[in-house]
């Protein structure tokens, strides 16, 4: 658990920087959301890379390579979905109250577990009920978000310099790896205290 916090957090922390430092570079041009998707492809490599030397430690036969690339895929989906509402939002605006709460929850459930799932494939030939860190992966990154606005938000004000704000950004997103870390380590102790098991199913 402690090698599980320190590792996730710091990888997690380290990925992050490649999202601040593409949304300073090429915020508000047309670049931005492929830039973004690509950083966010960057942040899941070097958290799968992490996640996946701690995890090697418990379940040998993992295989680092399909980890990390199952991570770099869900981070890019994740951010290609949370990208979604800015880029279309002169669509979405104009739709009625319900149907903007439906895509709302539709857009906020794939954010969340797009991570989880993507690992889930992996994960899977190793563990019985893998399937619950789909949820607990899902529950990690509320929480881990949830920090990151509350930090970020108040502080980053208009008319701040660019470093300022990456420094803000910086710190909120290294909070946020501690919270997501300490969550997802929780969830991961309880599926290992299961028997763990090569069967392909969750």
């Amino acid at each position: 658990m402690r090698n599980w916090l320190l590792w996730v957090s710091l990888g997690e922390t380290v990925g992050f920087l490649a999202p601040a430092l593409a949304q300073l570079a090429f915020g508000g041009s047309a670049v931005v959301a492929p830039a973004l998707i690509l950083a966010g492809a960057i942040e899941g490599t070097v958290l799968g890379w992490t996640q996946s030397t701690v995890l090697r430690s418990r379940l040998p036969a993992l295989s680092r390579q399909r980890w990390v690339g199952a991570t770099a895929i869900g981070a890019a989906a994740a951010w290609f979905v949370g990208l979604l509402p800015a880029e279309w939002a002169d669509v979405w605006q104009r739709w009625p109250a319900a149907g903007q709460a439906a895509a709302a929850a539709v857009v906020a459930t794939v954010l969340i577990c797009a991570l989880g799932y993507a690992q889930w494939f992996e994960l899977r030939r190793h563990l019985r009920g893998a399937g619950w860190w789909v949820l607990g992966s899902a529950a990690a990154w509320c929480a881990g978000l949830a920090v990151f606005f509350a930090v970020a938000t108040p502080l980053w004000q208009p008319g701040q310099s660019e470093g300022l704000i990456l420094l803000i950004g910086v710190l909120a997103g290294a909070l946020m790896a501690l919270t997501m870390a300490l969550v997802s380590g929780l969830v991961l102790h309880l599926l290992l205290r299961q028997k763990e098991s090569p069967s392909q199913q969750a």
